[in-house]
Order: structure tokens, then sequence, then C-alpha cells
């Protein structure tokens, strides 16, 4: 059930981190997630969701649960179950009456996240997504094909879907916890195009969005989880939402 505050009661925001062998990157960005909303007066909470790690993330997030103690906590699940998934699992278990997901390598910074509630506010949107491509956004550490590659992504989404955003694979959000329970129920979407087809259901519902530049940085440690099939995947997501809006 989504939960209910008084006049009185504040905000909470509640992080939803999806990890697969994250054992290095954890520790960081579970730090900086305190600072950033510790320093902010912010109440808030961790959420992360691991599908059965083979690199002792697990064991790295019960420490983080004890030193973080009330804000973490552990969700484990078995097998390598999907990124999109571990959203829908993960909120099952947060408190916070807002969302927010992020990618748990260090590509996003908490930093950005002040600004995005502050952008919230401004209209009471429904949804603030952290974009590479406008403002003074930008992707770092990227090769050029990497970089080509994304951008004709979203190009090639924008030109068949006309999202309303400029950065529709962004995968860095915040949105109010009842518009990410609807937008749930009303895609069946959990795979690699999850993002895409969460703010083409939000624009044909009637949903708010608004836009926060980002400086999106590539992973330190660990692989990339992107490929060849994600690729196919995600060509695949954007014709199959285009027919249906």
């Amino acid at each position: 059930m989504t939960p209910t505050k008084s006049a009185s009661e504040k905000d909470i925001y509640s992080v939803i981190l999806p990890t697969f062998n994250e054992r290095q990157n954890l520790p960081i960005v579970t730090w900086l997630l305190n600072r950033t909303f510790t320093e902010h007066n912010i109440d808030w909470e961790l959420v992360i969701v691991d599908d059965g790690s083979p690199d002792g993330t697990q064991d790295v997030a019960r420490q983080l649960v004890k030193v973080y103690h009330p804000h973490v906590q552990l969700q484990t699940r078995t097998g390598k179950l999907g990124l999109g998934t571990a959203y829908v699992h993960g909120l099952k278990f947060a408190r916070g009456n807002f969302i927010i997901i992020m990618d748990a390598d260090f590509s996003h910074h908490p930093k950005f996240i002040p600004q995005m509630i502050a952008r919230q506010k401004e209209c009471d949107y429904d949804i603030v997504t952290g974009t590479r491509y406008a403002g003074n956004g930008g992707v770092y550490g990227w090769d050029l094909k990497r970089k080509l590659t994304s951008k004709g992504a979203n190009i090639f989404a924008d030109t068949l879907l006309r999202p309303g955003v400029s950065d529709l694979t962004g995968s860095f959000r915040l949105y109010k916890r009842s518009v990410l329970e609807k937008l749930f129920e009303s895609t069946d979407v959990r795979g690699f195009t999850m993002q895409m087809a969460l703010a083409v259901t939000a624009k044909a519902k009637g949903f708010t969005i608004a836009e926060v530049p980002i400086s999106f940085v590539d992973r330190v440690y660990g692989d990339s989880k992107l490929g060849g099939e994600e690729i196919v995947e995600y060509a695949k997501g954007v014709l199959k939402l285009w027919w249906q809006f």
C-alpha cells in the first residue's frame, strides 16, 4: 500500500538500488547518499536489491545495513532476474512517498538528488529525470562509439515516440511513489527498455515530467552490463512502443 503522511510529516525519499557484482562501488555510493541526504536534512532510506551477486556484494551490503542503520536495507533475490523486476521488488519494501532509481556503479552522482527534489517541488511534478543531453549535462569516460550509440538511441526513440524528454534511456529518476506504482501496473516491460517504456507511458497518461541536467560518469569498478543483445532489445522496444502509442 502507498504510505500516507499527515501535514506535519516530512517527505521520505527511498532510493532503490539494484546490484549485481557491485562490491567495490556499493560502499562509495552509500557513503555519498548518506552525506548528501544528511547535509540537506532529508529523510531517506536505501533499498539494495541484489540478484545473487557471486562477488561478495551481499556481504558488503550487510555491513552497510549495520553501519547506516536504520537507513539501509538489503533485499536479496536468487539469480540475475533483471533490472526492471528489481525496481518492482524493491518498491514492495520501500517506505518512502518518493522513489529515486539510480545505478549502483557510481555513474549517477547523489549530489544531483537535491536538485531533482527542488525541481519536483517547483510545480509538483510527477517525475523528475536526470538528463545527459540538455543544459550543462554531459557524459564522461565513454569512447566516441559509446557516445554515438547512446545519442543515436535517444534520437531514434525521440523521432518515433516524441516522449517530451531529452534523455529517454536515462535511469536516474525521481518519482512520486503513487505514480510509479501506476506506471508499473500499466506496462509489462521489465528489461533494458523499461526506463523508456515508463517515460512514454507517463506521457500517454498525462503525468508531468521535468528534467535536471546531470553529469554521467562511466563506471570506475566492474564491467558494463550493456551488450549487443541489449541494443537489439532496445530497438525492438522502441518499435513496440511506437505501435502501441
